[in-house]
This record gives C-alpha cells, sequence and structure tokens, in this order.
C-alpha cells in the first residue's frame, strides 16, 4: 500500500498558553491537491512550517511519504519543494543564480545541475529575463521564479502558503497554469494555504477548513457547498464554518507590492 503523501495524526501545537494548532488529523493522498483554508490565526501557517520541518513536532505524528518528521528530517526535505508567505528571492541576483543557489541548497548533483535550472526556469516561462536581475521583475515574475526554485529539486510534494497574494488575476492565472503543468508532468502533490476562495475552489481536489486551530470540514468543494446550500459558494462554507474572517487581498504589482501585501497577511496573524 502506497503511503500517504502527507499523514497527521493528532497534531497539536502550541506558543505558551496558546494553542495555535488543536490535535489536527489529516491526509493527503499522493496526487492529490489539497487546499488548506481558514482566517488568519487559525493555525494553517503553522501546520505548513511543520510540515515542511521548519517547526518541529510538539505532539502528535506527522509523516510525509512515510517518513518520519521526527527522525528523517532531511531525507523529507530532499522531497518537498516549498514557496512560503515571505520573499525568498535574493533581488541582487539574477533569476538563473536564484534559482542555482536553491539547486544547491537541495543538493541536485552537479552533473545535472545545470539541466535542472533550465528546466525549471523554461517551465515557469522564465528563459527569456533569466539574466537579469530580480529586482526588475514583476510581481507574476517574481512568484514564478519563487516556483522556479521550489521545484528545481523535482519535489514529490510542493507546498504553496498563500502563494498568489498581492498578485493581479492575470499574474495569479499564471502562476496556476504552470503549477497544473508541472503536477500533470511529474505527478506531484499539492498542499496550498489560500484567502481567495475561487482559487480553492477550481484548483482543489478536497479542502480541509481550519478555524482558532481545530480542523472544521474536509471534503470536495463539490461536497462542502451542498452540505451548506444548493447555491453555496465555497466563500459561503467558509463563512458557515469560519464566520465572517474572510479577509479581501489587496492586489499590488511588482517586487514593493509583493512585500507590501505578504506584510499585511503576516501582521493581520
Amino acid at each position: 500500500m502506497t503511503a500517504p503523501a502527507i499523514d497527521c495524526q493528532n497534531l497539536t501545537h502550541r506558543y505558551g498558553d496558546f494553542t495555535a494548532v488543536d490535535d489536527l488529523t489529516l491526509q493527503v493522498q499522493p496526487g492529490e491537491t489539497v487546499g488548506l483554508l481558514g482566517p488568519n490565526g487559525a493555525g494553517k501557517t503553522t501546520v505548513v512550517r511543520v510540515l515542511t520541518t521548519l517547526t518541529p513536532v510538539q505532539h502528535g505524528q506527522v509523516h510525509i511519504f512515510g517518513l518520519d518528521s521526527r527522525r528523517d528530517t532531511m531525507d523529507i526535505r530532499y522531497n518537498l519543494g516549498y514557496v512560503p508567505q515571505q520573499l525568498s528571492i535574493e533581488p541582487a541576483l539574477t533569476g538563473r543564480q536564484n534559482v542555482e543557489w536553491f539547486a544547491r541548497l537541495y543538493d541536485v548533483p552537479r552533473a545535472v545541475r545545470k539541466r535542472r535550472v533550465d528546466e525549471a526556469l523554461a517551465a515557469m516561462q522564465l528563459v527569456d529575463v533569466a539574466d537579469r536581475l530580480a529586482n526588475t521583475y514583476s510581481g507574476g515574475m517574481v512568484r514564478r521564479l519563487e516556483l522556479a526554485q521550489a521545484l528545481v529539486n523535482q519535489p514529490s510534494l510542493l507546498i504553496l502558503d498563500e502563494p498568489t497574494v498581492g498578485l493581479d488575476p492575470i499574474a495569479r492565472d499564471s502562476v496556476w497554469d504552470q503549477v497544473h503543468s508541472m503536477q500533470q508532468e511529474f505527478g506531484m502533490t499539492v498542499l496550498l494555504t489560500t484567502h481567495y476562495m475561487e482559487e480553492a475552489d477550481v484548483l482543489c481536489d478536497r479542502v480541509a477548513l481550519m478555524h482558532h486551530g481545530r480542523l472544521r470540514a474536509v471534503g470536495t468543494p463539490a461536497e462542502l457547498k451542498a452540505k451548506v446550500g444548493p447555491q453555496a459558494s465555497l466563500e459561503d462554507v467558509f463563512r458557515h464554518y469560519a464566520g465572517s474572517g474572510l479577509e479581501d487581498a489587496v492586489e499590488h504589482n511588482g517586487l514593493g507590492g509583493i512585500r507590501a501585501g505578504r506584510k499585511a497577511a503576516r501582521n493581520a496573524g
């Protein structure tokens, strides 16, 4: 039997007296695209940090493709691609140099490193601008560069934390087209967090909705909408389980806009 891509059992994480994640049990199967939804402060980013091994497991069990998060940290990291909310590029480097840097961090073998970098840039349609400094990129190009960085090791699991915050609709569509193309080519599993309900509705095989650290609902978008009402949208589902915590993202352009959008998201919780 194939191990789940993600297997969280009774995951609990506290910061002092505050419980950020409360007894979370969730499985994601290989090849699935799952959206982890919830208002700011729901616990999503803590879950993401635990899954990416940036934050150790306090209570419960977490396995990634059968690997124990407590014992097999480095093996898990080699299976991951991760795009965080925070800006992860170096503006003073070219696009190609940024991706090469990540290839070295992921320990991509020297013999195939150049090819992998070229493939990642081509997949994100950045070849023509690869030798420009990243600080000249538009907001959509910056996000595609971050995806190229995350994909250079051909990960089995791609984790995206608010991947399109601050992008205009055209740039968002471009990012998702590229993710979908790479998923089809390599069979990646994708876990994403987003506040854009229309994205989750269209992109996700299933969604898991958190509120106050607890998992409130899990299912396909169609299943969850049907439970709320015959004409319900995924935003209606969100409000049903999480109240009125849905935040409207402010759209920005360029590198400065990406920084501003992500800073606002972090400050909100």
